[in-house]
């Protein structure tokens, strides 16, 4: 396609893909994708803070009004809210200005559609379609009312109260780890769309909290801090002694913990965690856990030894939400820390998966470092390199032979993933496998290859 990547239209601001013009069709395209199924005229707008935000809402809300339909803007809040306030307001669908964890130059439209799923290829198509074809009659038909803007005041408010409700089912109103010691907890919110709402919701279920990184300004979202950069956070957990940190994306769908040593987990132990708790309490069902095929074998494996199936898709939180649909899992995420719990949500959630990992530390009384450590995970080591096109690697002999080659060394005893990114210029080289100097070397050899066909 065109325009839509992994997740969304991604782009930098005033480039191409992301500036006023593109937003408003993409306001137009998603009224006609509702009406097309008799769904209502109804779109939940939503934005992290960068400061590209504000303007591409006003553009997003009068592309929705311009064609009759009803913004309902709630401002600043995690992606994974606007999906449950979709729900909540019955809206036809959902719109994420967000580029996630990207820095502040780039931003991002993400749609949801009824009942806060995310959109499947096809789907995404369609929009597509109505944003590049002029032609088409939905862009065209000017019969309709006067659309309008209504402005949520309370959004937060409702999402925080929507996962603090869930958390009671976990039987769990005050959550702690070891006999009569309380959990303390330190936040890392990116400066991003969790900036204030993680810490209400947090100091609900927790005495000691912190927070690093919650003042967002326009421009230091995501600038070394979050999910992708979590030093600060972990050297502040050691410093406060605290039981746990969470590092949160810019957007909120997704978490990196830490656990009281201040080694961050990767995704894989966090489900693990998770996943060995929902099937203590009877709620994994199927006694299934999906995700993609980034997850370390060693994960497969402590699965296994607890009883638990796993099946592995490709890329993309959505492609695991559809598996965990199609399989019955309740399950599912990725190790950048996407963590989808479906009874509760259909998206990744980073604030519910902080919860999820508080009741499983909470249940066991063991504190995360000794829970997480009873997966003992490959070695494994992942490259980014920066290509100037994307042509289909399986077309390109020498990188297709080199990866056959190291295929064949590792045997039964490793894999290699090698990837173009959905959102970058990148192509993604991982190698796995139980001897790191061996993976290392694997790894600089394929990425040789790559730099010199595609860089």
């Amino acid at each position: 396609m065109k325009l839509f990547g992994t997740d969304g239209i991604r782009d930098a601001f005033g480039g191409e893909k992301i500036n006023p013009e593109m937003a408003a069709a993409f306001g137009k395209a998603v009224v006609s994708f509702c009406r097309k199924r008799n769904w209502p005229a109804r779109v939940v707008v939503g934005r992290d803070p960068r400061e590209s935000g504000p303007i591409l809402e006003e553009a997003v809300v009068s592309g929705i009004s311009s064609v009759g339909g009803e913004a309902v803007t709630v401002g600043v809040l995690p992606t994974p809210a606007i999906a449950y306030l979709v729900s909540e307001q019955r809206a036809g669908a959902g719109i994420v200005i967000s580029a996630s964890h990207n820095l502040f130059k780039d931003n991002g439209l993400k749609p949801f559609k009824q009942g806060g799923t995310k959109l499947s290829r096809e789907e995404e198509k369609e929009i597509e379609g109505y944003i590049l074809n002029e032609d088409t009659p939905e862009r065209k038909n000017s019969n309709f009312s006067e659309g309008k803007k209504i402005i949520l005041p309370d959004a937060k408010e409702k999402y925080a109260i929507f996962l603090l409700n869930k958390a009671k089912i976990w039987g769990i109103p005050r959550l702690s780890v070891g006999e009569g010691k309380s959990l303390a907890l330190v936040l890392d919110c990116a400066n991003g769309a969790t900036s204030e709402v993680a810490s209400d919701i947090f100091g609900k279920v927790v005495n000691e909290i912190s927070s690093l990184h919650a003042s967002p300004d326009g421009k230091n979202i995501n600038d070394d801090c979050g999910s992708q950069h979590t030093g600060s956070l972990q050297r502040e957990v050691v410093a406060e002694k605290a039981d746990l940190g969470l590092a949160f994306d810019g957007d909120g769908d997704r978490v990196i913990a830490v656990d009281e040593k201040g080694n961050a987990l990767t995704g894989d132990q966090m489900m693990y965690v998770i996943a060995k708790f929902l099937k203590e309490k009877g709620r994994l069902k199927k006694d299934l856990v999906v995700t993609t095929v980034m997850s370390n074998l060693g994960f497969v494996g402590a699965l296994k030894k607890l009883g638990i199936g796993h099946i592995a898709t490709a890329i993309g939180d959505r492609q695991v939400f559809f598996e965990m649909k199609k399989k019955g899992a309740v399950l599912g995420g990725e190790e950048s820390g996407h963590i989808i719990y479906s009874d509760f949500f259909p998206t990744g959630d980073g604030i519910a998966g902080g919860l999820l990992l508080f009741s499983a530390m909470s249940y066991f009384k063991k504190p995360l470092s000794e829970l997480a450590g009873e997966i003992a995970l490959f070695p494994k080591l992942l490259v980014n390199i920066e290509v100037e096109n994307k042509p289909e690697l399986d077309t390109i002999p020498e990188i297709r032979d080199i990866i056959e080659e190291v295929e064949g060394k590792l045997s039964s005893e490793g894999r290699v993933l090698v990837r173009y990114s959905g959102t970058e210029n990148l192509c993604r080289v991982m190698v796995e496998g139980r001897d790191e100097g061996e993976i290392k070397k694997y790894a600089e050899k394929i990425a040789g290859v790559v730099r010199n066909k595609l860089g």
